[in-house]
């Protein structure tokens, strides 16, 4: 009897997840014999038994398609949301794996994906996973599925504002996803020549940024392009809320210091996503007419790269031999260029930040962009 195996795409979209899926399957049942079957909208699928057909022409011309044919959600099998609120539905996930006698399961999806694979791990089940992140968070791979494609899409923006930024001798800021890491922001600044560059490792001062603005402005430059990360904060921000944190440890303690942590982390993670703030404070601060272009889903959406393409072609056939060879609980990764096998346990909690000696940051400063600090 052939092995069987499931496959799940989950969290947020992007491109390149079709050429993953198309990779483990064809791989799958045209090499190694196996039967494939997928997961509608995720861990959702899989807790409530949606199966997909894989069969027949299901895997042909999805390549170059964007999104997912498996569709996607953010659920989580270990906090369903329910009426009552959230519930861990690990178990029903683990039945429906055992009803349809499933040799393993490939969960293709960013670090949350990665954490709730691993809850399904500890449960018995044989579990192999893809990075997947136009953010390039997800730990221990150097590059992820769909961070290629965005990079591109944000670079091409960017490369489009500068011409009406000229033209209109304006200051526009260029919003890009990134809610806490910023190679997204970085890495198209540096790509598309932007002037300032806002990331959440660094946080900003709008006084510092307004300055180079009007620095360029001195020189003749009569335009600024600001690249800003939806999870950049302002310096005073960052600083109110590390205090807050600092009264709120030394004077509560158990469930009570997790409430308030739980509040201050949701009222930071409001004032993030806005670049209307920033923008209203620049105008303010240069006396310059300032506009806001946010590229919010448009970067997840449209064909993947060739190097996306080819990524998740190399994960996802890799992943098929693992899958019958028996290995599985591990990330495939890529770690200098080269194909490398991540223990589960080891993803758990963990996000790829920038660090500040990065060579993209050296590389901005060298150039003169402004950082914001």
């Amino acid at each position: 009897m052939p092995k069987i195996i499931g496959i799940l795409t989950a969290g947020s979209d992007c491109p390149g997840l079709n050429a993953a899926i198309r990779a483990v399957g064809k791989a799958a049942r045209n090499t190694y014999g196996m039967d494939i079957i997928g997961f509608q909208d995720g861990f959702k699928g899989l807790v409530n038994d949606q199966v997909i057909s894989l069969e027949g022409q299901a895997l042909s011309g999805i390549l170059t398609a964007g999104g997912t044919i498996l569709g996607t959600s953010r659920d989580k099998p270990e906090a369903m949301p329910e009426k009552d609120g959230n519930v861990d539905r690990i178990a029903a996930a683990a039945a429906t794996y055992h009803k349809h006698q499933l040799d393993g399961l490939v969960c293709i999806g960013g670090c949350e994906t990665q954490e709730s694979a691993f809850h399904l791990m500890k449960q018995g089940l044989n579990i192999l996973t893809l990075p997947k992140s136009i953010d390039n968070d997800v730990p221990m791979t150097d590059t992820a599925i769909g961070f290629d494609t965005a990079i591109g899409i944000a670079t091409e923006a960017i490369d489009r504002l500068h011409s009406t930024a000229h033209s209109h001798h304006r200051i526009i800021l260029v919003e890009i996803m990134g809610h806490e890491a910023g190679w997204l922001t970085l890495g198209a600044g540096l790509a598309g020549g932007a002037d300032v560059i806002a990331i959440p490792e660094i946080p900003y001062d709008a006084l510092k940024i307004a300055d180079a603005v009007l620095q360029r402005n001195k020189a003749g430059k009569r335009y600024s392009i600001v690249a800003v990360a939806e999870g950049a904060l302002a310096r005073e921000t960052v600083t109110f809320f590390e205090h807050s944190r600092k009264i709120n440890d030394s004077i509560r303690s158990g469930v009570e210091k997790e409430k308030v942590d739980q509040t201050l982390e949701k009222i930071e993670n409001r004032l993030s996503g806005n670049a209307i703030p920033l923008a209203y404070r620049l105008e303010k601060f240069t006396g310059l007419e300032t506009r806001i272009t946010i590229l919010g889903h448009l970067l997840r959406g449209g064909a993947p790269s060739a190097a996306d393409r080819n990524l998740a072609t190399q994960l996802g056939s890799a992943c098929a031999r693992l899958a019958n060879e028996g290995h599985y609980g591990f990330m495939l990764a890529i770690q200098n260029g080269g194909l490398q096998l991540v223990p589960l346990e080891q993803m758990v909690g963990k996000r790829k930040l920038v660090p500040l000696d990065h060579p993209w940051i050296e590389s901005a400063r060298l150039v003169g962009t402004c950082l914001g600090d």
